[in-house]
């Protein structure tokens, strides 16, 4: 069993000042990641997911990894090998779509959990991308999720840090 809690709180600062830095430069900043610190790429793609929260109704932006596939964009839901899964995959599975920004376009998406032969091509893919996933698989019982989001339309929108 993988009790992340301690470093998933240490990256929180972290995590809101890509988060920050992604939304006030329209992804000039933040869009690319170097990851190799924590085993990953010197580039890596990164983009805003928004998801509104099941219980609280509160709006919610994360920074995830994302893989490009084809026209659509892979993300996965390891929170970094956490027995449970993270948040914002737990308020998406209540919603049917979903909105989220690469660079400076954001999109509203359908969305839908892989499966399968399609997974397992999917997730070799996304370890080779991203070595770390594998590691975390490696930590926890669940299988990591994995989730293609398929643009259905760009809007014109303007995201901003919750206060």
């Amino acid at each position: 069993m993988a009790d992340v809690s301690e470093f998933i709180e240490s990256a929180k600062p972290m995590f809101a000042a890509h988060l920050n830095a992604y939304l006030s430069t329209n992804g000039d900043e933040g869009y690319l990641l170097d990851a190799s610190h924590a085993g990953g790429n010197t580039i890596t793609t990164c983009l805003i997911l928004k998801t509104i929260g099941r219980k609280s109704g509160r709006t919610s932006l994360v920074p995830l990894i994302y893989s490009a596939w084809g026209a659509e964009y892979i993300i996965v839901a390891s929170k970094a090998g956490s027995d449970s899964h993270p948040a914002w995959f737990t308020n998406l599975i209540a919603q049917p779509e979903v909105c989220f920004q690469v660079r400076d376009k954001i999109f509203r998406a359908s969305w839908r959990i892989v499966e399968g032969a399609e997974r397992q091509r999917m997730w070799d893919y996304v370890t080779q991308y991203y070595p770390p996933y594998a590691d975390y698989q490696s930590i926890t019982e669940r299988q990591i999720p994995v989730l293609l989001l398929t643009p259905v339309e760009q809007i014109h929108e303007t995201w901003t840090v919750p206060a």
